[in-house]
């Protein structure tokens, strides 16, 4: 039996909300097996690997998931500046985290470990 659209978009949006609470209040690695062992099992880690691997997210739908809460907190006091970078892993046997990714400074993939960093800079003197 095949999902209805709004089922189908409700789900996705269950699986965002876990996912990004998940990474969120990760200290270590990020895995779809340690989301699943955090559920009890509810969702099988299978079934978060199929919907990363089947979901393609842009900057639009991040700015569409985040732009309420930008607003509400914005202020002429700061910025938030994220910045990822690769950090290349040649010799390195993929695991959950290192895995190819696309590096804009190489203009290719490489097998490496994504990194992204978040700063407040706040404009006090």
């Amino acid at each position: 039996m095949r999902q209805k659209p709004e089922e189908k978009a409700k789900k996705i949006n269950e699986y965002i909300d876990l996912y990004t609470d998940f990474l969120i209040s990760q200290f270590g690695y990020a895995t779809a097996t340690g989301l699943s062992a955090t559920l009890d099992n509810e969702v099988s880690h299978d079934q978060i690997t199929r919907f990363l691997k089947n979901s393609e997210f842009t900057s639009k739908d991040l700015w569409k998931r985040v732009k309420k809460i930008v607003r509400e907190i914005e202020s002429e006091d700061g910025c938030l500046i994220f910045d990822d970078t690769v950090q290349e892993k040649k010799w390195t046997d993929e695991n959950d985290i290192i895995c190819w990714h696309y590096d804009h400074t190489k203009g290719k993939s490489v097998k490496g470990l994504n990194i992204l960093r978040a700063l407040l800079k706040t404009f006090y003197f």
